[in-house]
């Protein structure tokens, strides 16, 4: 390992420097510690892209957790465990083209995102692309140098759209992503519409805001992604 950054209270990234096999974005690898001489490992997705290092993973800690909370006192020189095969499916390559991207996140969710984002593909696949980051509060929107970088480079491709559900915060939509979604705010915001004709989406995070989003969208005719049936609509959720 080469650092471990804290972003705000239970918010951690890794750069670990480790061998592994090629991934593609929005994979996930495994890190792992021996706890009471046995190996405990769980999976976390890669920050950085394909070819990119060192290797990054963000992460929040889990009350009790026995992994997570350990990996937060780890200093610079200490070693880690880490999966030398990638795994997921969550990835563009199970995508089908489309006019706008849709990258809907919760908290540590944003991840994947980043990753993606850092490569080619989005950005010629797509002529719209949104990213949406869903937090509690204003302090848990980070890596905002690296979106600003998004924004900077492609201004008329990309918006991010952030949302804070526990505190007013400009630029940020006070609230839920569904709510968002229900009542127009998201589209008025973004200026582009959400529609099965037109979209892709992708969702990571929070189980219950990536079922009750994806009921949404399903109520206004997308569908589900599936390799022999091709939909709108891609889930990841992240525990």
């Amino acid at each position: 390992m080469i650092n471990n950054h804290r972003w705000s209270e239970g918010l951690y990234s890794l750069q670990i420097e480790a061998p592994i096999e090629e991934f593609q974005a929005g994979q996930f690898g495994r890190l792992g510690l021996v706890i009471d001489e046995a190996l405990v490992g769980r999976p976390y997705s890669f920050v950085n892209g394909p070819g990119e290092w060192p290797l990054e993973f963000y992460f929040i800690t889990v009350p009790g957790g026995p992994l997570s909370n350990r990996l937060t006192k780890l200093e610079p020189r200490a070693s880690i465990w880490v999966a030398r095969k990638p795994a997921g499916f969550f990835t563009l390559s199970e995508l089908q083209d489309a006019e706008s991207l849709w990258l809907l996140s919760t908290g540590t969710a944003l991840g994947p995102f980043l990753s993606i984002l850092k490569t080619d593909e989005p950005w010629r696949r797509f002529p719209k692309i949104v990213l949406i980051h869903t937090v509690r509060k204003a302090e848990e929107l980070t890596y905002r140098h690296l979106i600003q970088r998004f924004q900077d480079r492609y201004q008329d491709q990309f918006t991010m759209v952030p949302f804070v559900s526990r505190e007013d915060y400009a630029p940020a939509i006070r609230g839920r992503v569904t709510e968002a979604l229900k009542d127009g705010r998201l589209e008025d915001r973004v200026g582009v519409p959400l529609t099965a004709d037109r979209s892709q989406v992708m969702i990571c995070g929070n189980p219950d805001m990536v079922r009750d989003t994806t009921a949404l969208l399903v109520d206004r005719g997308l569908k589900e992604n599936r390799r022999r049936d091709p939909g709108q609509i891609t889930t990841e959720r992240y525990w």
